[in-house]
C-alpha cells in the first residue's frame, strides 16, 4: 500500500508526479480511499499529508508522499527513511506577522498568540529563541488570524510570499525549508516493491532536462568529437556496418546542447540525433 495526499498543496504534483513516472490509477472515483495501479502489487491508499508520517512510520502502510514539514511535525522522523527529495511542493515554514510591526522574531513580546497548525515545530523553535508564546491550533486559513484578532503572528508554511502579503503579512524568520519526500518506514524501506518504486521515480526525477545525443562521426574526428561530448560516464562508442565511420551516444543536460551542437559539428560529428528521456536509472 502506497499513501497519497487526499487534498492540499501536495495531492495534485503527487498524483502527476506518479504518473509522469509510469505509475497510473486504474479507477477515478474522488470518493474511492484505495485504488489500483497499473502496478499489480501497488495500490494507492489517500490520506491527510499530516497523518501520513505516522501511518507510514507504524508500519500500516509500505511507503508514501508527505511533506518534510509534516515529517518533522509528527515526530515519527525517526521511524521513518526519507528515500527521495521529490522536488515538488516546495516552501518554507516561517514565522510571519504584520507587516512593519516586528522586525524579527527577538522583538517578540512574551506572551504574544501564535496560530499555526504546526504545534510541535512552533513550540519548540519559541522554546529555543526562550520566548513564552501561547499557541492557537487552527487547520486552515492560517494567514487570516492576525486579521481576525485570534493571533499576533502566525507559523505557516511559504511558497512564494504572495498569500501572506495579500493578508497583511511579512515573514520575520524562517524555521525550515520543506519540499514533498518519499517517505517509507524503516521496516519496509528494503522491501523490493519501495524499492523499485523509488527507482522508478527518481528515474523519472535524473531524467528531467536531459537528453540522449546520437552521432556520426569519421574514425579520424573521433578523438576531436570525444574531446567535447560530456556524459556521465563516458560517451558510447560502436562501429558502423559499412564505411570508416563511428556512432558516438551520450547523455548530456538539455541546457548545453545549442552551443554543444555546434561545437560538435566544427569538431567533425554527423546526422546528430536529440532524443527525450523518459527514465534515466543510475
Amino acid at each position: 500500500m502506497f499513501a497519497v495526499p487526499n487534498k492540499g498543496r501536495l495531492m495534485e504534483p503527487a498524483l502527476r508526479l506518479l504518473e509522469l513516472a509510469g505509475i497510473d490509477l486504474l479507477a477515478s472515483d474522488e470518493r474511492s480511499i484505495i485504488l489500483p495501479t497499473t502496478w499489480p502489487d501497488l495500490n494507492i491508499v489517500r490520506l491527510r499529508p499530516e497523518d501520513i508520517p505516522q501511518i507510514v512510520a507504524a508500519g500500516n502502510v509500505a511507503a508514501g508522499i508527505t511533506g518534510h514539514d509534516y515529517v518533522v511535525e509528527s515526530g515519527a522522523d525517526s521511524d521513518l527513511v526519507e528515500l527521495l527529495d521529490l522536488k515538488i511542493g516546495r516552501g518554507s515554514i516561517v514565522v510571519a506577522a504584520v507587516k512593519g510591526k516586528w522586525r524579527s522574531v527577538d522583538d517578540l513580546p512574551d506572551g504574544i498568540k501564535v496560530a499555526t497548525k504546526y504545534i510541535n515545530l512552533a513550540s519548540k523553535f519559541f522554546e529555543e529563541r526562550n520566548k513564552r508564546v501561547r499557541i492557537v491550533k487552527v487547520s486552515g486559513s492560517v494567514e487570516v488570524m492576525p486579521m481576525l484578532g485570534v493571533a499576533d503572528v502566525v507559523v505557516d508554511v511559504m511558497a512564494t510570499g504572495t498569500t501572506l502579503a495579500l493578508h497583511g503579512l511579512e515573514p520575520l524568520e524562517k524555521i525550515v525549508d520543506t519540499s514533498a519526500r518519499l517517505v517509507a518506514g524503516r521496516a519496509w524501506a528494503d522491501h523490493y516493491v519501495v524499492r523499485k518504486l523509488a527507482a522508478y521515480i527518481n528515474g523519472y526525477l535524473n531524467a528531467q532536462n536531459k537528453r540522449m545525443v546520437f552521432l556520426n562521426v569519421p574514425a579520424d574526428r573521433i578523438a576531436d568529437v570525444i574531446s567535447v561530448l560530456p556524459a556521465l560516464e563516458s560517451p558510447s562508442v560502436a562501429r558502423l556496418a559499412r564505411g570508416d565511420m563511428y556512432e558516438v551516444f551520450s547523455v548530456v543536460d538539455e541546457d548545453y546542447l545549442p552551443d554543444l551542437i555546434m561545437r560538435l559539428k566544427a569538431a567533425g560529428a554527423r546526422d546528430v540525433v536529440i532524443v527525450p528521456l523518459d527514465k534515466l536509472i543510475k
